[in-house]
């Protein structure tokens, strides 16, 4: 089967040559074809090129792409969208004066979703997920990392990745799951961490394993949560069961955590909100990528990363949603995107590489996803008419994605 997309106004991301990531000044550059053509053969990208190029199909399914812009649909690379409920009172709580830190002290926060997941059976809580899937589909997002961490409890963390199981197997996105059984000390281990991580390790991670049911390690390295030491042996009991590092760090404090994340090979570290000139040299020469979570500090109203800085420093950065039902409750790529753009002062060029060819570094699927690449997947976004793809953050407010398309299928 093949569909061919014709007079494309701008075709973005594309790179003849497979690249892994992009950084520092290359992040400025987003390759792109005016009046475009490009062929999509079953699920796959087959070719692209100016429109005096285009080939004559006959027996290919034409679309007329005249104004529009098409470019790969987003890569999501940290997201918690498997959860139970909702934390609406914690919301109103915050514009209330009290802090994250306050209401997690009054058993809020990842407790309070702990406490919900748990009580709520595995269907219902797959019932709830796939509406978010689905949303975020609809909204351009072509792959999806997703993490556990709201059951801390045996039971509740292989809950979680069983329903992040049944979405990769009923959906045609690519998803990644992420153990972050380490994302806080349940109420009956708060004076017991190392009785915490003994579970993690010996009892959580060997029934994780036995069943298959992760890609990755996660722990929420934080003052008041996980230590450096704590997390380095998570990283380290993980990594024996084949989970690479993916990591939360510095979002309100820098405790050289990234430190320990690079020397541990951390495929991404995430949030960085706070971020130290010795983080940025251990970044450096590392093949970690530093992980942007903008509607995360858009909505509880704390720093954001600091993006110029670190592009400055010739590394690179994904942008990613956090969806998560505290922090940040939303999947809306396109939001981060514009953010990205408004309050972290990125280039539209830097905030669509940080979106696509490096959000699928920070998954890990960069060979398949995240640029416009003969033998990549055909997951591309068609864009309403727009006077230029700047458009795309600017009118922060308007859903101009007119069409999803997911391993060669409009979804």
């Amino acid at each position: 089967m093949q569909t061919l997309f014709i007079n494309i106004k701008e075709l973005l991301q594309v790179r003849e040559q497979h690249v892994d990531k992009v950084a520092g000044p290359d992040m400025s550059v987003l390759p792109k074809i005016d009046n475009a053509f490009l062929l999509i053969e079953n699920n796959l990208i087959a070719n692209f090129g100016v429109m005096e190029n285009c080939p004559n199909l006959p027996n290919a399914t034409i679309i007329d792409a005249t104004g529009r812009v098409i470019l790969p649909t987003w890569v999501d690379s940290h997201t918690h969208i498997v959860y139970a409920g909702n934390r609406i009172q914690e919301f109103v709580d915050r514009i209330n004066g009290l802090t994250y830190e306050e209401i997690a002290n009054r058993g809020g926060g990842i407790l309070n979703s702990a406490k919900k997941l748990n009580e709520t059976s595995e269907d219902e809580i797959y019932e709830q997920s796939k509406i978010r899937l689905e949303e975020i589909i609809q909204q351009g997002t072509g792959a999806v990392e997703i993490k556990s961490g709201y059951g801390l409890t045996i039971d509740g963390e292989l809950k979680m990745l069983r329903v992040i199981k049944r979405l990769k197997e009923n959906y045609p996105i690519a998803i990644k799951a992420t153990f972050l059984g380490a994302h806080a000390f349940p109420l009956d281990y708060k004076e017991n961490h190392s009785g915490y991580i003994d579970l993690i390790i010996n009892e959580m991670l060997p029934k994780i394993a036995s069943e298959n049911l992760a890609d990755y390690i996660d722990a929420f390295l934080e003052t008041g949560y996980f230590s450096v030491d704590e997390t380095i042996k998570i990283m380290e009991a993980g990594k024996k069961y084949g989970l690479e590092p993916k990591i939360h760090v510095n979002q309100f404090t820098a405790i050289d955590g990234i430190k320990a994340c690079v020397e541990n090979g951390a495929l991404s570290v995430d949030h960085l909100e706070i971020v130290t000139d010795e983080d940025i040299e251990v970044l450096k020469n590392s093949k970690t990528m530093p992980v942007a979570l903008p509607s995360c500090s858009y909505f509880i109203s704390i720093p954001y990363t600091p993006a110029r800085r670190i592009m400055n420093a010739g590394l690179p950065l994904a942008l990613a949603t956090d969806y998560n039902p505290g922090t940040t409750p939303s999947g809306n790529m396109n939001f981060v995107v514009a953010t990205a753009c408004i309050k972290m002062k990125m280039t539209p060029e830097e905030a669509i590489n940080a979106a696509t060819i490096n959000g699928a570094y920070a998954m890990g699927i960069s060979n398949t996803h995240g640029s416009i690449t003969k033998g990549k997947k055909a997951n591309i976004l068609l864009t309403q008419p727009l006077t230029s793809y700047y458009q795309l953050p600017y009118s922060f407010g308007t859903n101009l994605i007119d069409k999803v398309m997911v391993e060669g299928k409009f979804i």
